[in-house]
């Protein structure tokens, strides 16, 4: 080949490039990205069972969109979250789990308040209290590359519209729009609304002045009956209409504050569970599950009518188990988690199995089910790798790992997938069912919980014992010493930190030393 040679087919090299990268640039063909996140939403508050069978709690919920929605995708059995519902918000965006990120408890709204209760033999360990940061040097802040950061670089239309409770007021990502989102509906510091009711503008003034948990940025719907699931819901359909006429791809995070308390009355669906025989406590319960799924039900249609439903893939999620107290609060309790052991707060599966499904059409076998467990900090990795984001550039090391090979092979299966729970806080007064001072561990289906109140090491065979009611840490010795040393091992990596008695100054033992003594 002469050069003249050369350099035309250099040419032609050169020229075909640019088509190439245009396409690869090209973000219209990338599939759309939707979070719908509950709060607060327990294994079985819904119609759809997330078990072998249906439960009678099952049975009690209409829940007939998160039906379609599991016809059309697919349903994961073994799904988890955190006990809390800031770490799980923070381990969403960040691809990192609670012990590392050190955000393992619920964020004050206002800056530098620890909301752990005091504590007659513990004292609080030093987490960061402000939540996440996409800023380094903020105090009391997990510094880390927010997952809708790293999308907006990349091309997509992102959307925040409901609750964010990311960080403390007077932080950056108290405000979603620090954080990556172009849009913000509704988010803020707050980690419940004061009111669910249009009427009463979502707050709850007290002595006057409004409530701190007062919704902000949705005055176009005070003093009307909108209920808050549907005003989010209605304003983030609306923001989707910009990045649908510019053919651009779009991240939604629809994080809805229900169906976290106060417990009002969505006085559409009431009538059929007080008939159905429920107190008026549950049957309000209720209705706050039928308007969300309602929600659910009005962005599936939305997506049918703009032909987008074949692109976007949905993910359906809860941040913690349901609320379940012993005993109950004012004679009712909402959420009925058993048959799995304890609620909110606690590292037994009852505060931490969630439901989730997925749908994305043509790349996810209808109707299927997956029995692979996965935690809430894969799910960054998961979307990076569904927008085609090859090693992205981030401050942090993400913990999770992407569940698109479960998508595509419902029956794939890892055993030596190690997960770990880390709530080493008092979030109650209340000192049961490891609600405070507690970390769990799990691999394939074997699960250890370091109660470190009791200084108590259990062990459970989550396939066999789903409830946890019968504790192997005494007869099976050799595995319990394998747990716990693989136990201590991930503390150890992700240097979480760990309760000290107030008492003596000592650290508490890790779990591999209980079982040398």
């Amino acid at each position: 080949m002469n050069s003249k040679q050369r350099n035309i087919l250099l040419m032609f090299a050169f020229l075909g490039y640019f088509p190439l990268a245009a396409k690869a640039q090209n973000t219209s063909n990338r599939p759309n990205i939707i979070v719908f996140m509950v709060d607060d939403m327990g294994w079985q508050d819904t119609s759809v069972p997330f078990w072998n069978k249906k439960t009678e709690f099952n049975k009690r919920y209409r829940t007939p969109h998160m039906e379609r929605l599991a016809r059309q995708g697919m349903k994961f059995t073994n799904a988890y979250a955190t006990p809390i519902c800031t770490p799980t918000r923070v381990s969403l965006i960040t691809g990192v789990t609670a012990a590392k990120t050190q955000v393992t408890q619920w964020t004050h709204p206002n800056k530098n308040r620890n909301t752990d209760h005091p504590d007659r033999v513990f004292k609080s360990v030093p987490w960061n209290m402000n939540g996440f940061s996409p800023v380094a040097g903020v105090e009391n802040t997990y510094y880390a590359t927010a997952l809708p950061q790293v999308l907006k670089d990349h091309g997509y239309y992102t959307i925040h519209s409901g609750k964010a409770h990311f960080g403390s007021a007077g932080t950056p990502a108290a405000n979603p729009l620090n954080i990556g989102f172009e849009v913000n509906i509704a988010g803020s510091e707050i980690g419940h609304p004061a009111s669910y009711l249009g009427e009463k503008n979502y707050d709850n003034p007290k002595d006057g002045q409004p409530n701190r948990n007062a919704v902000p940025g949705l005055e176009k719907y005070h003093g009307t009956d909108t209920f808050l699931s549907d005003a989010i819901t209605y304003e983030a359909l609306e923001a989707l209409k910009k990045p649908i006429e510019s053919k651009q791809p779009f991240f939604l995070y629809l994080s809805h504050y229900a169906i976290h308390s106060p417990i009002n009355t969505d006085k559409r669906y009431i009538d059929h569970y007080l008939k159905e025989g429920m107190n008026p406590t549950e049957a309000s319960y209720a209705t706050l599950i039928e308007g969300m799924d309602k929600s659910l039900g009005d962005v599936m249609d939305f997506l049918d009518r703009e032909k987008l439903s074949d692109n976007t893939l949905i993910i359906f999620m809860s941040d913690n188990g349901g609320l379940s107290l012993t005993p109950p609060r004012g004679g009712a309790e909402w959420s009925h988690n058993l048959p799995l052991k304890g609620g909110k707060g606690s590292v037994y599966e009852g505060g931490i199995r969630e439901p989730m499904i997925v749908r994305w059409p043509g790349k996810i076998k209808p109707n299927s089910t997956a029995q692979q467990y996965v935690i809430i900090d894969d799910f960054m990795p998961t979307i990076l790798e569904v927008a085609g984001i090859e090693k992205p550039s981030l401050v942090q090391t993400m913990t999770g790992r992407s569940f698109l090979p479960i998508l595509q092979k419902p029956s794939f299966r890892d055993d030596k997938r190690e997960l770990l729970w880390h709530h080493p806080n008092r979030w109650t007064i209340k000192d049961t069912l490891s609600i405070n001072w507690a970390s769990a561990y799990r691999q394939g289906d074997w699960k250890m919980i370091y109660d470190y109140r009791a200084g108590r090491l259990e062990l459970y065979n989550l396939k066999k014992d789903i409830g946890e009611q019968h504790d192997l840490a005494g007869s099976n010795t050799k595995k319990a010493k394998a747990m716990a040393k693989n136990f201590t091992s991930k503390l150890k990596e992700y240097q979480a930190q760990m309760p000290y008695f107030l008492e003596t100054g000592k650290v508490v033992p890790w779990p591999d030393e209980l079982l040398s003594r």
